[in-house]
């Protein structure tokens, strides 16, 4: 199925399952419906496109599967271009199209990528990129029918980029799809081996391809320099005041009653009457220090009164 015929299967499923669907993600407000899309398209990767790309790998040599993915590339070339112009990059617009002529000629329709060996780089640009350019949002996320993970605005964007493909062009019917298939196929059997970090990881499959997929086309759509979230700007605007540590209370009480005769000798230590007037009930300890008894009353608030002894508390 092609690009059209996909987006426009999405669509209509989307128009008919928007009322009975609850959002639990805001950027997913279709997650039952995307998630039944994606076990559909996962279903027909694990029994047939993978498979099949599996053993393109294994039969087709390494040069031959460059060609193959450089020839498709070119071809994107022209889509880069036209995106780069309406983007504004003019300078950008005039090294992709440079590219494409050069791989076209004398990279051999493409296969070979002249361009990247004289210094002109190879970019990524579609549609929906360059209606991110001047504002628009991505709308829903969206999983479309073999298609795989898009949004409203880049499902739009793969409709629009599809019309001038070199692909569409070829009027025989059977001939172009096989040229589909092989695309699909190439461009499977590119990602087998990264695909092992979600087969390794014990995490959910549907939102990893979400939330890589959406940071992916930010980074796109903002040349790798996305806008700051709006709490990180609240974050660093914070005034952050140091707390006054609260007074501790102290562990001894300071207390010298007048006319002490001796150092030696114990003498009682109390608190002043409470403010209710009831008097307090002391509470007598006895430690030891240098073999010479002390007393020490505890009063009203004071809970009690460590006294340290030379050696140390046991």
């Amino acid at each position: 199925m092609n690009a059209i015929r996909a987006f426009t299967v999405a669509a209509a499923i989307a128009l008919t399952g928007c009322a009975s669907t609850h959002a639990n993600n805001p950027v997913d407000p279709l997650e039952p419906l995307n998630r039944g899309i994606y076990q559909f398209n996962e279903g027909l990767d694990k029994a047939v496109l993978k498979p099949v790309a599996r053993g393109y790998s294994a039969v087709v040599p390494p040069p031959i599967k460059m060609m193959v993915g450089n020839f498709f590339s070119n071809l994107d070339d022209i889509i880069v271009t036209a995106n780069d112009l309406l983007q504004l990059k003019l300078v950008q617009g005039l090294s992709d199209g440079m590219r494409f002529a050069v791989n076209s000629t004398i990279g051999f329709y493409g296969t070979v990528d002249v361009g990247s060996m004289v210094g002109l780089e190879k970019h990524n640009e579609d549609f929906g990129q360059t209606l991110g350019k001047w504002g628009v949002g991505n709308g829903p996320y969206l999983v479309l029918p073999i298609l795989g993970p898009s949004t409203v605005r880049d499902g739009i964007g793969l409709y629009v980029d599809s019309r001038p493909s070199k692909l569409r062009r070829i009027t025989h019917m059977r001939t172009r799809n096989q040229v589909y298939v092989l695309k699909s196929v190439n461009r499977r059997s590119q990602v087998l081996e990264q695909e092992q970090v979600l087969d390794e990881a014990a995490i959910d499959r549907y939102e990893f391809v979400r939330d890589a997929y959406l940071l992916r086309r930010e980074n796109l759509v903002y040349d790798g320099n996305p806008p700051r979230a709006e709490y990180d700007d609240e974050e660093d605007n914070f005034d952050y005041q140091e707390a006054p540590a609260p007074n501790a209370p102290s562990s001894k009480q300071d207390v010298t009653p007048a006319n002490q005769p001796d150092s030696n000798t114990a003498q009682p230590v109390s608190d002043a009457t409470p403010p209710d007037g009831d008097a307090a009930q002391p509470v007598a300890t006895t430690a030891s220090t240098n073999d010479t008894p002390q007393t020490v009353t505890e009063a009203s608030g004071i809970h009690k009164v460590w006294v340290s002894q030379d050696t140390g508390i046991n």
